[in-house]
């Protein structure tokens, strides 16, 4: 298939990354890709969606990678995957023996092995310059659960209308299960059979980058998990914690360890980015070298830094973030041209295992197994968000008392970076406006009667 056939298929299926920020896949398809990368790293703790998906659908997910590579004109085609996930191994060196330019790039049990730029390092060995994108470095990275889409939009014209979701930690049965675009997080949670702490607080994503969700939130395009923990839970307190009572605490404990940046992904693969130098001038109101509070913005939010590193428990991650949004908000952008430091030895050693991270977030006794469960959800009302990515949101196409099927478009995708969006059930339209779309079945518009 051509790139363009298969790029317009692509945005118009409404196909996006995954998980993370979303971004549109029609627009990653990049003829300077030389090496293209499936991401199987599941970079957060307690997270199994992707191996469990890869090991199922092993045979129609790798075809499909191997013809995104072609059209592409891709030269290498990897399958990043850590080397713990022995029967998902399995399932692939059964399959990738028919594609001679398909081959594994086994990773350790680290974190953040699944952080874009330092699965390239790992698997390809070039170093993506800071503020940079990948396909400057001729590579592009794909989710799983993106790739299946595009299996499915290809070979089952079904558009994006679903999304799988690990329900996990204070739960009675952890589980992945497979539900309707837009059904609400308190929904989610039921699969798993139940709360099992008296004060539920919803963390979506992982518990390195997640955030603290609400039970009537819709579940997006890039919703992978829910973390069920209780209220005084660590990783709940430290999201909870406001910015100026962590910039008054940096000032009376930060002793300048320079731990926070010794273990650093992104300092160890050379970007400038210091977030000790940056505590001591943030507390300290020292502006005489404005690149370290600049230099925030080649951060990857990773959180190791306040979640593990930091030995006072304080919050470089937070700081910077708030930092970083700020500089934007003033219009300056990351500087261009940085060249990356050379990658020193001492990287392999300042690496952070995954068993040691969830030990040290109390999240040890959570580390249970999530079935992959897909059968059909059934669901009475949707709340489809018309922003599920990034760039511009798509445009409805719908209007109240509509009647709609499953896959049916009800957003075009808008001008600029977009994809469309679609009904994930069958129901009529009883809300739209510029942000969202409600669909309701006849049962739930009973109900609300």
């Amino acid at each position: 298939m051509e790139m363009k056939e298969l790029s317009s298929i692509l945005q118009q299926n409404g196909i996006v990354g995954a998980g993370g920020a979303g971004f549109p896949t029609y627009a990653k398809l990049d003829e300077r890709a030389e090496t293209i990368i499936l991401n199987c790293a599941e970079c957060e703790p307690l997270l199994r969606l992707h191996r469990q998906l890869l090991e199922k659908y092993a045979q129609e997910i790798v075809e499909t990678f191997h013809m995104m590579g072609q059209a592409v004109g891709a030269k290498e085609v990897v399958i990043g995957i850590k080397k713990a996930y022995k029967k998902t191994i399995e399932a692939l060196n059964e399959v990738i023996g028919d594609y001679p330019e398909v081959r594994l790039g086994l990773l350790n049990e680290v974190y953040p092995a699944g952080d874009e730029v330092v699965l390239i390092y790992e698997v390809t060995g070039k170093v993506v310059r800071p503020g940079g994108l990948p396909i400057e470095s001729g590579v592009a990275v794909f989710n799983v659960e993106t790739v299946y889409n595009v299996y499915r939009a290809l070979n089952q014209e079904t558009p994006v209308v679903d999304k799988l979701v690990s329900v996990v930690a204070e739960v009675e049965n952890p589980v992945t299960v497979r539900v309707p675009i837009g059904t609400t997080i308190e929904e989610v949670v039921r699969l798993a059979g139940g709360v099992t702490t008296k004060d539920p607080v919803y963390f979506i994503g992982g518990p390195m980058m997640g955030f603290i969700g609400s039970g009537s939130q819709p579940v997006t395009k890039t919703t992978n998990a829910v973390l069920v923990l209780p209220e005084d839970h660590l990783i709940i307190q430290k999201k909870r914690r406001k910015s100026s009572i962590d910039l008054k605490r940096a000032a009376a404990c930060c002793c300048q360890c320079t731990m926070c940046t010794d273990l650093c992904p992104r300092n160890r693969l050379g970007h400038p980015i210091e977030p000790h130098l940056f505590m001591r001038a943030a507390t300290c109101k020292d502006l005489q070298e404005p690149n370290i509070f600049i230099n925030t913005m080649f951060c990857s939010s990773c959180g190791l830094c306040e979640m593990y590193s930091c030995m006072q428990g304080l919050s470089p991650r937070s700081l910077m973030a708030e930092y970083k949004a700020g500089l934007r908000a003033n219009g300056i952008k990351p500087p261009q041209g940085v060249v990356p430091k050379p990658v020193g030895e001492e990287r392999e050693y300042r690496k952070v295992p995954m068993e040691r991270l969830m030990a040290r977030l109390d999240l040890t006794k959570y580390d249970r197994e999530a079935p992959l469960d897909e059968f059909a959800v059934p669901v009475r009302k949707v709340k489809i968000l018309l922003s599920q990515h990034i760039g511009a949101p798509a445009s409805a196409v719908v209007k109240r008392g509509d009647k709609v099927a499953r896959g049916h478009l009800i957003a075009e995708p808008a001008k600029g970076l977009s994809v469309g969006i679609h009904a994930s059930i069958d129901g009529i339209v009883s809300d739209v406006n510029e942000k969202y779309i409600i669909i309701e079945t006849q049962e739930g518009r009973a109900g609300n009667e």
